[in-house]
């Protein structure tokens, strides 16, 4: 294994020399840091709508979860779980994305 990572890191050196001439002198190198970045003007308005939109979706697994219930109560007699059960899967798995999409796009930025 540690001839193969010799292998590479001889094989880099030429690119790493190119990648110095084409930024060309007092050029930086590297990929910049842009850090958090600066929201621009008017961002202010653009969360509030996000924090409506996702109010409203968390209000709709809530009620996708009491009609899956609601439904699942009315059927009872009949014996279609499974539907049910698969229902509930896709309002649950709604739940666990809007409850993740922070991290998620956190994660990924």
């Amino acid at each position: 294994m540690s001839s193969l990572m010799a292998a590479v890191s001889d094989a880099s050196q030429p690119l790493v020399h190119l990648t110095h001439l084409a930024a060309g002198p007092g050029k930086p190198t590297g990929v910049p840091n842009v850090g958090g970045g600066e929201a621009p003007p008017g961002a202010d308005g653009l969360l509030k709508v996000l924090r409506w939109v996702a109010w409203s979706v968390t209000a709709l697994c809530v009620a996708g979860i009491f009609g899956v219930a609601a439904k699942m109560a009315v059927d009872h007699s009949r014996g279609g779980a499974r539907e049910h059960v698969r229902g509930l899967g896709f309002v649950l798995g709604a739940c666990l994305l809007v409850g993740s999409a922070s991290g998620l796009v956190g994660a990924l930025v």
